[in-house]
């Protein structure tokens, strides 16, 4: 049975990434919120005249049309929304980590609203706020809960007790923090886990710890896919 064509209209979007094809068009990749990730053909969007040309730019908003029936659908209408800060610096490169997770981690056409409503936040607090740390790490526990991965960061994962915040804890992927014995590492507080479950960041070992256990738990759902912002990020740093 043939796939019916479909067109769509006004569709709320970011763009997460685009590349050459062809001569003069692009392959854009989309976060919209009704539909999930798109790829989009953008014909002739590489073409001085185009008006398309200014408008293909990440963490814009957009409104966006598309039509057809295959894989890789055409973009056929782009409208900017506007209101979006540009971002700068080190909040321009933790955008496109965003992004490339996003890339990474949605299947297609896969839609969440919510989240999608989280990322436009989380564009609008990176542009606004020197808290990157913290903005992330609420960024990527709320994106990994709405794939159905929501971490454990209350309850002791062997006993069922509330997790204490004067113990350290290690913890398992599949399971959650459990109370930490000898020399096994890596460990994490109990009050890093009380604080990313309440989304407070101000602890600078809550940050430390926070970022060491969302790159586990990330690295376990990504398998062996590399995150190059992340590396970009790392080495930024040790400049």
């Amino acid at each position: 049975m043939r796939k019916a064509e479909t067109r769509l209209d006004a569709q709320e979007a970011f763009v997460l990434h685009s590349y050459p094809y062809r001569e003069t068009s692009l392959i854009v990749e989309i976060f919209s919120r009704d539909h999930g990730r798109v790829a989009l053909a953008a014909r002739g969007a590489r073409r001085p005249a185009s008006s398309l040309r200014g408008l293909i730019r990440p963490f814009q908003p957009l409104l966006l049309g598309w039509f057809g029936k295959s894989e890789v659908r055409t973009l056929h209408k782009a409208e900017w929304q506007g209101g979006q800060p540009p971002l700068q610096g080190m909040a321009l490169i933790c955008g496109l980590y965003l992004n490339e997770l996003l890339m990474k981690l949605l299947a297609r056409e896969d839609a969440h609203p919510g989240l999608y409503g989280r990322y436009g936040q989380t564009l609008r607090a990176l542009g606004q706020s020197a808290d990157l740390q913290g903005i992330l790490r609420r960024f990527e526990i709320e994106m990994l809960r709405e794939l159905g991965y929501a971490p454990n960061l209350e309850t002791d994962a062997q006993s069922g007790e509330p997790v204490r915040p004067d113990r350290d804890y290690t913890y398992e992927t599949e399971h959650g923090p459990s109370l930490a014995a000898g020399d096994i590492s890596p460990k994490f507080r109990g009050k890093t886990l009380l604080d990313m479950a309440s989304g407070d960041y101000s602890d600078p070992v809550t940050q430390q710890q926070s970022k060491a256990l969302m790159r586990i738990l990330i690295n376990h759902h990504l398998g062996a896919q590399p995150l190059h912002t992340r590396r970009l990020l790392q080495d930024l740093q040790t400049l």
